[in-house]
């Protein structure tokens, strides 16, 4: 019984400190740093209740860098580009054998990326105009 509990344990360990891990690199990188960093503290809080105290605060923020982003027309088309450059480099990465680090295990995590990205940015747009249509 013991052993069970352990296993979940690391497993949510290993699940919320990977979400934060990559939600890190992707602060300086283009993505949604800072949703995955919220959604690896969400996990790793059912865990270890310390961590709560950084749940709300960061989901504030990532909830207002995610507006931000799709807030004027500039930065859409700048985060369209990052999704398409993401895309392209996925293809680039995973079909041309000169590249360092070249295969599809790096392209589908670049083309991963880009539809993740694509997805938020969607459910971003969506958010901001509903809430500019209830004002």
């Amino acid at each position: 019984m013991a052993t069970g509990r352990h296993v979940k344990r690391v497993g949510t360990l290993v699940a919320g400190g990977l979400l934060v891990l990559v939600g890190l690199v992707l602060l300086v990188l283009p993505g949604p740093g800072l949703l995955l960093v919220f959604a690896g503290l969400v996990v790793l809080a059912r865990e270890f209740p310390g961590l709560n105290r950084y749940v709300v605060p960061v989901r504030a923020r990532a909830l207002q860098a995610a507006e931000e982003s799709v807030s004027s027309p500039l930065r859409l088309a700048g985060s369209v580009l990052a999704v398409l450059g993401l895309l392209a480099a996925g293809v680039a990465w995973g079909t041309v054998p000169q590249l360092p680090f070249s295969g599809w295990s790096a392209g589908s995590g670049l083309i991963l990326a880009a539809f993740l990205l694509a997805g938020l940015l969607v459910w971003s747009h969506r958010r901001v105009a509903a809430r500019r249509a209830g004002k």
